[in-house]
């Protein structure tokens, strides 16, 4: 780490808020400007067509550089190559940015380069205005300081305030939160800011739409003068700058802009992961999808190998491609893929520049850009030249504020879909399979099979062969998808409607079970409305109904001594593996 001057470790200068009311902070410069008037224009930093420097160039330490490494970013973005030396430096900073071009880094890195070890108190502080931006940023502090063995706490209102406490008292160093959970900890005694000398408001002007100027004053009442100020906003309206006048001393300005870019020939899909199982849910998408060629970004090199590793051992034609690959192999990649060899080509956003493949017809975001020029960049690789493409993104529950803030910031919405069920994958199997035997037929020179055919329709009928035939074409298919080479997820049993309760009945349409026959015998049976009575989905070997929880079991005691069609049936809780156990269903009814 670099030396340090005894200016770097300040003293407190004022008592906590706890203590007294609050008190109008001394400004920081000398002319006596109202909380509305103009204040004179930031200092500039150097000119945005300067190349940008590595994170070696940027004078971080030996720690930050490894944690940068193992975390897989290759080079700084614009705001971090601009940002970072200024904060280095100890200057104040203002940076205009939109939400995802990298921010959290360029404020995090140098925070933690000044973190004095020895010390258990809060020495850093970010204020987020909204709670999953404070877990983000506090997943990314964690990420980044795990070699300088920084403590960091995230701080919001919706968590039990218990678990706080007892991070508090056991010491934390760098402080993430929401202002009004800030607060009820700064009043209650429990967080102490007099010696935190670094603060950075990230996302200023939504926290300032969202009515929390008086918030902030009040807790920089609580923290030395003699600090560190970085304001972060995607716009510097007049109150910004009033904030930044009145705390923030002689600010380096930093602006970068993000385009707003949209593909009208791409359609733009996101895939929301409850159970978080990334890659069973990736290889059901692309069971769905079945794309002809698609580039499936990762954030990390490491990911890219390891990932590209467990897409062969499912069966699937995968490379990866990244940054420290030799350039012969990058050739040999990408030849593969131009060449129709490999179905799957898995990179990293660095290592996907300057590629041009005009025939890739889907992009998979296997781990969401938290940049949207990122994001812009990667679903420009589909649909070229005319051509239709699809952008999928993976999304994780805790990632719905990233996917929110890059439509923001792009402009567009894109859709939120359910996670394909095995039902799903299975029908689209069928179909994929019967549309090849569909070729074959239209094709004709079948020969030597209609003499096999023929040889056989004596003792059998036409259909049993056909089927017979099916089946042992299929056989390594279905043998799959009987032993599970699907996963089951979470997600496989959201859709039963609040209050509800799936039932398997283990008797379908090869029963004759209909709709009506459900319906009919729990509503007979078992006394229950037939209105009453939710989804019914049916399968060829068994079948689903939805009911009233607090009926359900006696629906099952009831249903198991009735006879349905002339038979007893297994009527049970419904299990995700259920629509595995009795094969892949040709078709469903609905009953709504």
């Amino acid at each position: 780490m670099s030396s340090r001057s005894p200016s770097d470790d300040f003293r407190p200068r004022r008592p906590s808020p706890s203590s007294g009311g609050p008190r109008r902070p001394r400004r920081q410069t000398e002319t006596n400007l109202a909380m509305g008037d103009q204040a004179p224009p930031a200092q500039e930093s150097p000119a945005e067509a300067a190349p940008l420097p590595t994170f070696a160039d940027l004078g971080l330490t030996p720690e930050t550089l490894k944690a940068i490494s193992d975390v897989g970013y290759e080079e700084p973005t614009p705001i971090q190559a601009r940002t970072i030396p200024l904060m280095l430096a100890g200057k104040d900073v203002i940076a205009q940015a939109q939400t995802g071009t990298g921010k959290t880094a360029a404020y995090a890195l140098p925070m933690l380069e000044r973190i004095d070890r020895e010390i258990r108190d809060p020495q850093a502080l970010v204020l987020c205005p909204t709670r999953e931006l404070a877990i983000q940023v506090a997943g990314a502090m964690h990420q980044l300081g795990r070699y300088h063995h920084a403590t960091t706490l995230p701080i919001y209102g919706g968590q039990p305030i218990d678990r706080q406490l007892r991070a508090l008292s056991h010491g934390v160093q760098i402080v993430v939160g929401t202002p009004g959970r800030i607060m009820d900890h700064m009043r209650r005694g429990t967080l102490d800011l007099s010696n935190v000398k670094m603060v950075a408001l990230d996302e200023a002007d939504e926290m300032l739409d969202m009515g929390f100027v008086e918030d902030i004053e009040f807790i920089f009442e609580a923290i030395p003068e003699e600090r560190q100020t970085s304001l972060f906003s995607a716009t510097i309206p007049p109150r910004i700058t009033a904030l930044a006048r009145k705390y923030l001393h002689n600010p380096q300005r930093v602006s970068v802009s993000v385009s707003r870019v949209t593909v009208a020939n791409t359609a733009q899909t996101a895939y929301e992961l409850p159970g978080g199982n990334k890659f069973d849910g990736l290889t059901r998408i692309l069971d769905v999808e079945t794309p002809q060629s698609a580039i499936i970004f990762c954030r990390t090199k490491n990911e890219t190998n390891e990932l590209a590793e467990r897409l062969g051992g499912a069966g699937y034609t995968a490379e990866a491609i990244n940054g420290d690959l030799p350039q012969s192999t990058r050739d040999r990649v990408m030849r593969r893929f131009r060449d129709g060899q490999v179905d799957l080509l898995v990179a990293t956003d660095v290592a996907a520049r300057g590629l041009d493949i005009p025939d890739v017809s889907h992009v998979i975001n296997y781990d969401i850009p938290t940049d949207p020029e990122a994001y812009v960049h990667r679903i420009g690789r589909t649909g070229r030249a005319g051509k239709t493409g699809e952008a999928i993104t993976l999304v994780a529950p805790r990632e719905r504020y990233t996917l929110r803030m890059i439509e923001r910031v792009i402009g567009q919405q894109i859709i939120v879909k359910r996670l394909p069920t095995l039902a799903d994958v299975a029908a689209r199997r069928r179909e994929a399979f019967k549309a090849a035997l569909t070729g074959v037929l239209e094709e004709g020179n079948l020969g030597q099979e209609l003499l096999i055919a023929e040889s056989l329709s004596d003792q059998f009928d036409a259909l049993d062969i056909a089927a017979a035939a099916i089946r042992m074409a299929r056989g390594d298919v279905a043998q799959r998808l009987d032993e599970a080479a699907v996963t089951t997820l979470d997600g496989d049993a959201e859709g039963v409607e609040q209050g509800m309760t799936r039932l398997f009945i283990g008797a379908g349409r090869t029963a004759g079970i209909r709709p009506m026959d459900l319906v009919g015998a729990i509503a007979n049976e078992a006394g229950i409305p037939g209105k009453s009575i939710g989804s019914i989905d049916i399968y060829d070997g068994f079948a689903f109904v939805e009911v009233p929880s607090a009926d359900a079991q006696r629906v099952i005691q009831v249903m198991s001594n009735t006879n349905l069609r002339g038979k007893r049936v297994n009527v049970s809780i419904a299990r995700p593996r259920d629509e595995m156990d009795g094969g892949p269903p040709p078709r469903r009814d609905r009953r709504r």
